[in-house]
């Protein structure tokens, strides 16, 4: 059962394998090319380098496209669960509600939606604090 105190995920190979690789990869290539700056490997040393500031990247430019396409298919899931209690199209209230907001928005039950949309436009409540709030959570299982 999710809820507020258990919903960040951790994805293991990303967390705990390729993000911690690829900056000890980073910090060696660093190193190695501070003790090489006076010798004849410094341009070994700076192609490692560059090699692992790639490396670095990569996984981070990946996480980045995968949650930002996320926060777009949320955005359009929320229009459409909005669209079908209301009957009215959420893009109106879109410009007064952070993206924040509306990501944390989506926990909520189809009974609680309106009336927590409607509380954080009068309050202007930060997203943990809407997390918070949420009394009946609807799990989302899928995010990246």
């Amino acid at each position: 059962m999710q809820n507020f105190k258990n919903h960040t995920r951790f994805y293991p190979l990303h967390h705990f394998i390729i993000t911690p690789l690829t900056l000890t990869l980073f910090i060696w290539s660093i190193v190695r090319l501070i003790q090489s700056f006076n010798s004849d490997f410094f341009g070994i040393a700076l192609f490692h380098f560059l090699g692992a500031l790639i490396l670095l990247i990569l996984p981070l430019l990946a996480r980045i496209y995968a949650l930002k396409n996320q926060d777009r298919i949320i955005r359009m899931e929320m229009r459409q669960r909005y669209f079908e209690l209301t009957g009215k199209s959420l893009r109106a209230l879109e410009d007064k509600l952070r993206l924040s907001q509306i990501i944390a928005l989506r926990f909520a039950s189809d009974e609680e939606l309106i009336p927590l949309i409607n509380n954080t436009l009068e309050k202007d409540l930060r997203a943990k604090e809407i997390k918070k709030l949420i009394k009946n959570w609807q799990a989302d299982q899928r995010r990246v």
